[in-house]
């Protein structure tokens, strides 16, 4: 994408109003204005709140939505010129329950209070091959999404990466979570599956397929009180043997 074009969308995305776009010093060791009040300000109802982190073009946010008009939905990215996509379309065609919120996941503490968020997708997520920390279902990830997630909230992880997958579920082990359900392969076995999980798709999710390349999916609970801890695990087995072109969310 041409420097021009990313300018062109940045600059609408400052029309749309379903996207928020909060400046750093509004997240950074302090409360953004919206924390608490996602149901009144953004969407004017008290319906559940599902968010989606690292969203990209907002294409899972978007049918999630379309599918469930009684749930409020929220994309989370920080690619701007990605979430331009979502944002345009929501926009266009008046969706009530959408929202969409360029900022980094590391402040969703600053912008959720304890028990404003009803469910979490986690949509393939870079599986961070050397940065265990910086994966999606790290422990240190897992807090802060407890301290948002309502008593019972569910996280649900969709990806390719068998390492992403395989990690959270000896995360889910080594902290006793409660793994509502897990599947290595949903379109091998779509019975064991809710039927959104295969019915959404998106093109990211198609290009894997093409590939032959299983898409995998667990959904669990953050119901654990005490500090959550890393598991002594090794990821070489579960590294990607195929080749992936790089693709934009």
């Amino acid at each position: 994408m041409s420097k021009k074009n990313k300018l062109l969308k940045f600059r609408e995305n400052e029309t749309f109003k379903c996207l928020i776009q909060p400046r750093t010093e509004e997240v950074l060791r302090c409360d953004h204005p919206l924390k608490g009040g996602w149901h009144k300000a953004i969407f004017g109802n008290d319906n559940p709140i599902v968010l989606e982190l690292g969203c990209g073009k907002g294409e899972y946010t978007i049918e999630l939505a379309e599918r469930y008009p009684e749930r409020n939905f929220i994309g989370m990215d920080i690619k701007g010129a990605r979430l331009w996509k979502g944002a345009k379309y929501a926009n266009e065609h008046e969706l009530q329950n959408v929202a969409f919120l360029r900022t980094r996941i590391e402040f969703i503490e600053s912008l959720f209070a304890a028990g404003e968020v009803a469910e979490i997708w986690i949509t393939f997520a870079d599986p961070q091959e050397g940065k265990p920390k910086k994966r999606l279902t790290h422990p240190l990830f897992l807090t802060r999404y407890r301290n948002i997630l309502t008593e019972g909230g569910i996280v649900h992880l969709k990806t390719d990466s068998r390492l992403l997958y395989y990690y959270t579920m000896e995360v889910a082990s080594a902290n006793s979570l409660e793994v509502i359900t897990y599947c290595e392969d949903i379109y091998g076995s779509p019975e064991s599956v809710p039927e959104e999980i295969t019915a959404i798709q998106t093109f990211y999710e198609s290009h894997f397929l093409m590939q032959g390349i299983p898409i995998t999916y667990m959904a669990f609970r953050i119901d654990n009180e005490e500090e959550l801890i890393s598991p002594e695990w090794d990821q070489t087995p579960y590294l990607q043997p195929y080749k992936t072109t790089t693709i934009m969310k």
